[in-house]
């Protein structure tokens, strides 16, 4: 059986196939975890919008991958969710979710991802600063297309703050510790 190898940056010689099911197993668990963390959803009686652990997913995702494998993550959880799979907030599928009241910060995911990734790519998951200021990066871009899109429910701009952004922040400020905290041991593992 003839086997096909590539040299890594510290001259060592791998499997590409050991490399493939390296990589595979990694994207999967990053979706497994970005569903995971959708199923951390929380109704509020005042809003259409439920406090959910996705931005978490998303964010580490995005630091951990970079932005290519990090967007790709996130497309085929979009992905799923669409095709009807309980993989959005609280166990939820299917493609209206794109066209209701979380659909702008679904779709946010992807610009948010992409950011996020490109930013870690350059270095900026190395220090404290920068890795603090891409999370909260990434966190905005989210909330500005969700809250872009929440418009269409909450036409007043008091009103689509007070459903979209003011009881989230404190959630946002957990999520994004969390994130930051692990950036060093993800980093260790995913690069």
């Amino acid at each position: 059986m003839n086997q096909t190898y590539v040299v890594n940056k510290f001259g060592l010689a791998l499997n590409i196939e050991s490399r493939v099911v390296r990589e595979v197993i990694l994207l999967a668990g990053f979706n497994l975890l970005l569903v995971a963390t959708a199923n951390i959803a929380i109704p509020l009686p005042f809003t259409l919008v439920p406090i959910t652990g996705q931005t978490f997913g998303v964010l580490l995702a995005a630091m951990a991958l970079g932005s290519s494998r990090g967007v790709a993550v996130i497309a085929l959880y979009l992905a799923e969710g669409a095709a009807g799979l309980p993989v959005f907030a609280g166990g939820a599928g299917g493609v209206q979710h794109f066209f209701g009241p979380t659909g702008g910060y679904l779709l946010g995911f992807l610009p948010a991802a992409w950011m996020v990734g490109a930013l870690a790519e350059r270095g900026w998951d190395r220090s404290y600063f920068k890795s603090l200021f891409t999370l909260f990066a990434g966190t905005a871009l989210i909330f500005i297309s969700g809250l872009s899109w929440l418009t269409n429910w909450y036409p007043e701009p008091a009103l689509v703050l007070a459903a979209g952004l003011y009881p989230f922040i404190p959630g946002a400020l957990i999520k994004i510790a969390a994130a930051f905290s692990l950036i060093p041991s993800l980093a260790k593992l995913t690069k």
